[in-house]
């Protein structure tokens, strides 16, 4: 069994947020895979399915993003998981618009969810980074992260959050890099 959490900040106001990307992902890989209708649990909201061979939950805490440790360290405990069965899928400023990479523990380059996350249980868990690009300053961070994707940017984020979704069985599967792989190739397609 295995835990996906995805970052954002609950409530409509926030829904089209860049920072909210964490929680689209999830929601399209729930939809792609006829995940369980949502349930609160965990001070989060959860979906259960299976990707493959395996049984995933899906939780978006609704703690907004500075404590989603709190649900994360919930759920986890739970299920009797650790670190190791834990995959959170994020914004990162520092890759390009679109890009997906997959790492294993790391730093945390500034992100509130990573940092509460890191509070409750360490660095040592899987992250899916969804780029979303650095305003080119860092007094425009805060409204960047903040904002909403512009309209012009709808059919590109609809793209790869689908082509995470479709290749999602390799996470499962545990092979981050065959996951990134195949994520650019059909982004590039």
């Amino acid at each position: 069994m295995q835990i996906w959490a995805g970052l954002g900040n609950p409530g409509e106001k926030y829904r089209l947020h860049r920072h909210n990307v964490g929680f689209m992902a999830l929601d399209t890989i729930a939809e792609t895979y006829g995940f369980s209708p949502e349930k609160k649990q965990f001070k989060g909201i959860v979906r259960e399915g299976r990707i493959g061979r395996e049984k995933v939950i899906l939780l978006k805490p609704q703690t907004f993003m500075n404590k989603s440790g709190e649900s994360v360290r919930a759920a986890l405990d739970f299920y009797k998981l650790d670190a190791d069965d834990l995959t959170v899928f994020h914004d990162e400023l520092d890759l390009a618009p679109m890009k997906v990479k997959v790492r294993d523990g790391g730093g945390l380059a500034g992100h509130n969810g990573l940092r509460s996350i890191n509070q409750h249980l360490g660095p040592d868990f899987r992250r899916v980074r969804i780029g979303i690009g650095h305003p080119g300053h860092k007094d425009r961070v805060t409204g960047h992260v903040l904002g909403n994707y512009a309209k012009a940017e709808m059919d590109d984020l609809i793209h790869m959050l689908g082509v995470i979704a479709s290749e999602a069985e390799w996470l499962a599967d545990g092979d981050g890099p065959r996951f990134m792989n195949d994520v650019a190739l059909r982004q590039s397609s």
